[in-house]
């Protein structure tokens, strides 16, 4: 028995409870027996329930007495297919000056079976699949009750029948239900003690006739398998029972359903179907829907072929099953696998397939977390499907999640061992820089751009330089100064391949709004010019477009009369739009990648060619591009701080650091000795670029000459990573080379230029008498036994003999020779 809980509340029944932590909202239409249906809420979280409520005359009331046996029922009985109990309350509710002790139930939020039928609309083949998955759920529910538990619901019709937001159909209204006694010899009295609750047109022949002796010797399943066949009778026909012989009328049941359906409604008991052998052994139950549904909850029990052969087939499945059924009941099931695990990779298509068909504010409740979460995955496989679709959910996400979530995991795809996964995290920076800060981009994301402009792979470097092109309006302007001309002219220019040449011709033209006069004149076209000369043919056009670009654009500054200084970029003759990726063969697992984005119809800034075909007008053969993809468990650490455009703050200033430039640690590419012609290309872009002091009246102020000489040179005074691969600063004198004597044998001599220098000293001469001695001595030396003949005289003592000769050098007195 419920604990009483004594309460005074003004108004009516419908209003608030103080003591039960639930709001009370709008009744539904219909609702079981004397029950009331509400909406409610929760006062801790808001959180949608529903609220059932039935109020009596006095305590003793027989509709409050079931109704308690029902509150217990439903508490004690747990089943997938049985509605949740959350709470329950009973009160004396004050309605004028009477007082009427009322029962609350608070449950999962549900709708009225009859009223979601209406809502739905459902007709044709997906009516039946729908309504043969929810029966299933019915008959599951009513079969645990019989089967398991030995209990008797008693009565079993579209009444008792609830929906849950996910449209799963859910077994309600246990007033009546009662445990099945027929192993007690001894009972005599009525087994159901409310079975007056049920109307005389839902009962079976032997309980319309109190017949208990011979309900207790059918089995215990017997009395709501009459219920299941006054269920499908309402569902199909669609109208409510209002007399038992209206159940003859088969024309509205199914004719796969039909030979089930009569023996349910059996006028012997113990010839009715068991509604467990109902789900088992009826065709009408074998349908995509219920199939598909059946899958998903057992998925974990299922191999990885399995997994794999039904995730591919699942996007044109769900395109012939119930719309509502699937957004409802398929997606949460689908994104809860895939964020557990249980799914595999190719599940995330069907995600985002079946998210596409929802509504904005929905996709980005349902959806969307689920991606978010996906992101941290380890699985290569589902990062790849993540950023080959980031262009449907990439405009969904807020800036929030993207710079503190999001881009964390999907940079360490930058550092990934494969090639295609390094694209791929590349392209998709398309998506996401416009939802990063300023911190992120020049703290991080510069320092991955700045390494896989020196990536091994041909496509990759050439995409690279295409991306800087695209998001060079997201840097700021002191971050755009120190990186792109050096990226364009040093790197992408001076590359081996065709189509990364290209690429850097073209993001120089689809940048140049933001290049002062003196960057044009003295660093973009001295490099630009010498492609002019380059051996593939669209490279060449290319130069051209782009030499006529600038030159137009320094025309203009001629023409305001020259006044323009460093701080201050020209105006952009061309229109700057989106530069398309590079074609590249990279693939994963053999399959090609489907990593071709549109590409701009404007004439600047054109499409990269395809890099595995070539050109008709190309003067050299095409370069293919190829990639092994390697496999590995964990993605490899992220690199280090230190980039191809060194530290660079917030506000777009370099830090100062004693470290190196940040190009040490970035190894040498093993490149094939390019073509004669390209090389003299790269010599000439090498070579110092001289500029010619302007005197006359065309000249600036000294000022501006001396703001526009300390603004060349800032970059390497702030010691610019980029300083070690940039061309040298122009200079305004010129020396002439110094030609030595021994010109003419260096031509011969090929180790002349590396020789070393003749030696020189600065030791004075002996003089001739001191050479003379030493000459004279050493030829004492070499005669024989020289050393044991000595002048009679020559010795203080008798027979004494020489000092020997002491090696190495000696000291000689020269004062003694004066």
């Amino acid at each position: 028995m419920l604990k009483f809980l004594k309460g005074v509340v003004a108004g009516s029944g419908s209003g608030g409870l103080k003591e039960l932590p639930y709001n009370i909202g709008e009744p539904y239409s219909s609702a079981w027996g004397s029950w009331i249906h509400y909406r409610g809420t929760s006062k801790d979280d808001g959180s949608s329930v529903s609220i059932f409520s039935l109020s009596g005359s006095n305590a003793q009331d027989g509709h409050l007495m079931a109704a308690r046996n029902g509150v217990k029922r439903l508490r004690t009985v747990r089943h997938p297919n049985v509605l949740s109990f959350l709470h329950s309350a009973e009160v004396e509710v004050v309605e004028g000056s009477i007082v009427r002790p009322t029962i609350y139930i608070v449950t999962e939020p549900v709708m009225p079976l009859s009223e979601k039928i209406k809502e739905l609309g459902l007709e044709g083949t997906q009516r039946d699949e729908y309504y043969a998955w929810g029966l299933h759920q019915i008959a599951k529910a009513v079969s645990f009750l019989n089967n398991d538990c030995k209990l008797v619901h008693g009565n079993v019709c579209v009444e008792s029948v609830v929906v849950t937001p996910t449209l799963d159909w859910k077994l309600h209204a246990f007033d009546v239900l009662s445990e099945f006694d027929g192993h007690n010899e001894a009972a005599t009295g009525p087994m159901l003690q409310f079975e007056w609750l049920v109307g005389a047109q839902y009962k079976p022949i032997e309980l319309l006739k109190n017949d208990w002796a011979t309900i207790r010797k059918s089995p215990p399943w017997a009395v709501d398998s009459w219920g299941m066949g006054c269920l499908i009778f309402e569902l199909f026909s669609a109208t409510k029972l209002a007399r038992t012989e209206e159940l003859r009328n088969v024309g509205c049941v199914p004719k796969t359903l039909l030979p089930d359906y009569q023996r349910l409604l059996s006028s012997t008991p113990t010839r009715r179907l068991n509604t467990a052998k109902l789900i088992e052994n009826s065709d009408y139950f074998h349908n995509k829907l219920v199939e598909t549904i059946q899958f998903m909850e057992v998925l974990n029990l299922k191999d990885s072929v399995e997994k794999d052969s039904f995730f591919r087939k699942l996007p044109n499945l769900a395109e012939q099953l119930p719309r509502q059924t699937v957004l409802k009941k398929l997606l949460p099931m689908l994104a809860s696998s895939l964020e557990f695990g249980s799914a595999a990779a190719p599940a995330l298509n069907s995600l985002l397939k079946l998210g596409s068909w929802l509504s904005t504010d929905e996709f980005n409740s349902k959806v969307l977390p689920t991606i978010v979460k996906l992101f941290a995955s380890n699985d290569r496989a589902i990062r790849v499907g993540l950023l080959q679709h980031i262009d449907q959910y990439g405009a969904s996400l807020s800036a929030q999640i993207v710079d503190e979530q999001v881009y964390v995991h999907v940079a360490t795809g930058f550092s990934d061992t494969s090639a295609f996964l390094r694209e791929l995290t590349l392209k998709a920076m398309l998506i996401l820089i416009p939802k990063l800060s300023q911190r992120t981009i020049t703290g991080s994301l510069l320092k991955y751009l700045s390494k896989l402009q020196v990536d091994e792979e041909p496509a990759i470097r050439t995409n690279t330089t295409i991306l800087l092109g695209n998001i060079a309006s997201y840097l700021n302007e002191g971050t755009r100064r120190r990186v792109l001309i050096n990226a364009f002219t040093v790197r992408a220019l001076r590359d081996g391949f065709a189509p990364a040449r290209a690429a850097g011709l073209m993001a120089l033209s689809a940048t140049s709004l933001y290049y002062d006069p003196t960057e044009i004149a003295t660093r973009i076209l001295p490099n630009v010019v010498v492609l002019t000369i380059d051996p593939d043919s669209d490279v060449r056009s290319k130069a051209f477009e782009a030499i006529d670009l600038f030159l137009q654009s320094m025309k203009q500054h001629h023409e305001k009369g020259g006044a323009a200084t460093d701080s201050g970029a020209l105006t952009n003759v061309g229109s700057a739009s989106l530069l398309g990726w590079a074609m590249s063969s990279l693939t994963l697992k053999g399959k090609g990648s489907e990593q071709v984005l549109a590409s701009s119809s404007n004439s600047v800034v054109a499409s990269v060619h395809q890099v595995t075909t070539s050109s008709n007008n190309s003067d050299t053969p095409a370069t293919h591009l190829s990639s092994a993809v390697d496999h590995i468990d964990h993605p490899p650490p992220s690199p280090t701080s230190t980039d191809g455009w060194g530290e660079i703050d917030e506000n777009g200033e370099q830090e100062e650091e004693s470290d190196k430039d940040g190009w040490d640690d970035i190894e040498v590419m093993e490149e094939k000795k390019p073509p004669a012609a390209l090389a003299t290309i790269h010599a000439a872009q090498q070579r110092p670029i001289v500029q010619t002091k302007i005197s006359g009246a065309n000249s600036l102020p000294s000022r501006h000459q001396n703001r526009a000489s300390k603004d060349v040179t800032r970059v390497s005074d702030d010691e610019d990573p980029w300083a070690a691969i940039a061309a040298p600063q122009p200079t305004t004198k010129v020396k002439s080379l110094s030609v030595t004597s021994t010109s003419s044998h260096d031509d011969n001599d090929p180790w002349a230029a590396i020789a070393a220098p003749p030696p020189s000293t600065t030791v004075k001469p002996l003089s001739a008498t001191t050479t003379a001695r030493i000459r004279s001595s050493s030829e004492n030396s070499n005669r024989p036994n020289s050393a044991n003949i000595h002048p009679s005289g020559s010795g203080r003592g008798r027979g004494s003999k020489t000092a020997p000769m002491k090696l190495g050098a000696q000291r000689l007195s020269r004062n003694s020779e004066l």
